[in-house]
């Protein structure tokens, strides 16, 4: 698969309409960044064990019932460069939203937002594969590794949604302080990234900016094999 046609898409993209969409509703939907050749390529490395450091069983850590797999280094070249090229247009979004909740701005690139990880000992990369069959689901959760956390993150569908599988919507829940939590669920289409809080987010309130917190999550799979690419920009201890 080459690298450079996925992130040509990702560059091209209308960053101001995402990053307005990321301050309404608290995430974002990409046109396909994959084809659906590209999504089955990177699906069919699931079972290849050299590719990865960690296999996480989801059901006997009770976290819902699936599998994913954390890639070892080096990371295939189009997930490597996506996560490079994402950076760069999200960093001055992250930048955004941490001077609004009074937090330190993010390095404008991503191999110096790495070395950043690393001083502080998170070195292992965090891209991962994740897999359901029919029944497997992913509860509520936030993707931290450390002290280091990127605000924002990216989940891009490989399998073809009424084809591999049914079900299997990624879902949002914004919890926001003395009001009723809000939920999207959300069907990407394949090669589609949906990009969202790692933790959460600042929102303008009547006495000033409050943090809305925020977990994601799958619904129940219903039928067939589902399977998506999670880039996540900071690295795990």
């Amino acid at each position: 698969m080459a690298a450079t046609a996925p992130v040509r898409r990702l560059d091209a993209l209308d960053w101001s309409a995402l990053a307005g969409a990321l301050e309404t509703d608290g995430f974002a939907v990409t046109p396909p960044l994959l084809t659906a050749r590209d999504g089955t390529t990177l699906a069919r490395l699931f079972d290849d064990d050299a590719r990865f450091r960690q296999t996480i069983d989801m059901g006997r850590y009770r976290f819902g019932e699936g599998c994913y797999r954390y890639f070892a280094e080096p990371l295939p070249p189009v997930v490597a460069t996506l996560r490079t090229a994402a950076y760069r247009h999200l960093a001055p979004i992250a930048t955004r939203w941490a001077r609004a909740l009074a937090l330190p701005a993010f390095p404008a690139t991503f191999d110096a937002f790495r070395r950043h990880c690393a001083d502080r000992g998170q070195r292992r990369p965090t891209p991962l594969l994740l897999r359901y069959s029919a029944g497997g689901y992913n509860n509520l959760h936030q993707d931290v590794y450390g002290d280091v956390v990127f605000p924002l993150q990216m989940t891009i569908m490989l399998a073809r949604p009424d084809h591999d599988f049914t079900g299997g919507e990624f879902l949002l829940v914004e919890q926001r302080p003395r009001m009723q939590s809000r939920g999207h669920a959300i069907a990407l289409p394949t090669g589609a990234a949906v990009v969202f809080p790692c933790r959460e987010r600042p929102v303008p309130g009547r006495r000033g900016v409050y943090r809305a917190t925020m977990r994601h999550g799958v619904s129940t799979v219903r039928s067939g094999v589902r399977t998506t690419l999670g880039i996540i920009f900071h690295d795990a201890r």
